[in-house]
């Protein structure tokens, strides 16, 4: 094939043979167009198949593919399939490949020793030492996939859910979805997996309208993102490096879309502003800086910051008096926390839960034509910084002096909206629903 196509180039004048490499890009973009198509079609009968197959067996194996310990969201799920007598699940840490090799293995191995950390049944998918690739479709065989991250390109394409089209595939979204990107509801994933655990009946609406199998792999459950905060009982303070009970904690949250899509993020802005305010607060606050997991390596491929002075900053906030580098779980920093201020969609409502009040930083009034019908709400109940003295504003009056004026408003939303007076919580439904479809 190499052979005939330096023929065909000695052959042809430039102008031609591009005009062949225009026509073979356009034709596999529509086969692969037609050939998607087919697969979301033939779901569903691949899906009915599986899950007779299921139905027979006394064990389920179930892969939970995890890629960032941030976007994991399935605690409780995890928790009531090990203690029930029919669910065999375990973790496998999928490679990040969107980002070159080093930065793959740094993120399989934080995750993976985080994991192993709190008792998780766990393993790699990728042995560095051999170069070689877990092939967890013959090892494990798994009855049921869930995933953490639909987007394909992501992680290597051995998990990508079209390796697992005879297989009963689930997803919770890993953020409660608050704009009306379509990549967060009809990509090839949303159309192909079996059930989506929906967060709320307005997410649903959404999904009918722009999926393009109409949503008829939708659950309403409730987010289980939210399971832990709310069943948490013991509050652990010793996630803030300072102990000074004096101080308030406040979460600062910034998001990687510093320079695409909607450039949603504050964080080139305000990067040195932050920590000015926390000297200048020094006896009065702590900060805990939890960046989104992909703003350090964004920073260190950006041109203006590079790896050197990305280390140099996220060292600062490491080493500061009061002040935090965060990376991992955020459970126990939430609920002991007395305020967040973000740009991250991802947090708009899962911070709601814990009833404290959230601040959220608008960078430019485009990226307020991006909600959708729930995002609309939820950015309703929250403050809002436009600029810098805004910001102060918020710290001096909500977080110092405590006029938390906005306090009822987020109690209806979350009540109302969020939690829909639910009885039982997003996972043990998750949970309900699995075996009245397995376990017949």
């Amino acid at each position: 094939m190499n052979k005939l196509k330096e023929i065909l180039k000695y052959c042809f004048p430039p102008s031609i043979w591009g005009v062949f490499v225009l026509a073979k890009s356009y034709t596999v973009r529509k086969f692969t167009s037609i050939y998607n198509w087919y697969l979301i079609q033939q779901a569903p009968r691949k899906h009915n198949k599986a899950l007779e197959i299921v139905r027979a067996k006394d064990q389920v194996k179930v892969a939970f593919f995890l890629t960032h310990e941030s976007v994991w969201k399935y605690d409780e799920v995890y928790k009531l399939m090990l203690a029930h007598p029919r669910f065999e699940p375990l973790l496998f840490v999928c490679p990040v490949v969107n980002y070159g090799r080093d930065n793959m293995l740094t993120e399989m191995d934080k995750t993976y020793q985080s994991f192993v950390a709190r008792g998780y049944l766990v393993t790699k998918t990728y042995n560095e030492a051999l170069e070689e690739y877990l092939d967890v479709k013959t090892d494990f065989a798994p009855d049921l996939v869930f995933y953490t991250n639909p987007y394909q390109g992501l992680q290597d394409y051995r998990y990508y859910i079209k390796q697992f089209s005879n297989t009963l595939t689930c997803y919770v979204p890993y953020a409660i979805m608050t704009t009306k990107y379509e990549l967060f509801y009809n990509t090839d994933f949303h159309n192909l997996v079996w059930k989506i655990f929906s967060e709320t009946p307005l997410h649903q609406q959404i999904a009918k309208e722009q999926q393009l199998n109409k949503g008829r792999n939708i659950v309403v459950t409730g987010y289980p993102g939210f399971d832990p905060i709310l069943l948490q009982e013991n509050l652990d303070y010793s996630v803030w490096k300072n102990k000074n009970q004096e101080l308030k904690k406040i979460i600062w949250a910034p998001h990687h879309s510093m320079r695409e899509l909607n450039r949603v993020s504050n964080f080139l802005e305000y990067s040195e502003v932050f920590l000015e305010l926390a000297t200048f607060y020094k006896r009065k606050i702590q900060i805990a800086f939890k960046p989104h997991p992909l703003l350090r390596i964004k920073l260190e491929q950006d041109p203006s910051w590079g790896i050197e002075k990305t280390n140099a900053y996220y060292n600062r906030w490491a080493t500061l008096e009061n002040g935090q580098l965060e990376n991992g779980n955020y459970t126990n920093l939430f609920l002991t926390s007395d305020a967040l201020i973000h740009d991250c969609g991802s947090f708009m409502a899962e911070y709601l839960i814990t009833g404290k009040p959230s601040l959220f930083m608008i960078r430019k009034e485009s990226v307020m034509e991006q909600w959708s019908t729930f995002g609309k709400q939820a950015i309703d109940v929250h403050y809002q910084s436009r600029n810098k003295q805004q910001l102060i504003d918020f710290i001096e009056n909500v977080v110092l002096r405590e006029k938390d004026e906005m306090k009822d408003i987020r109690t209806k939303f979350v009540k109302n909206i969020l939690l829909n007076e639910n009885k039982q919580t997003a996972s043990e439904k998750i949970m309900q629903f699995l075996e009245k479809e397995l376990f017949l």
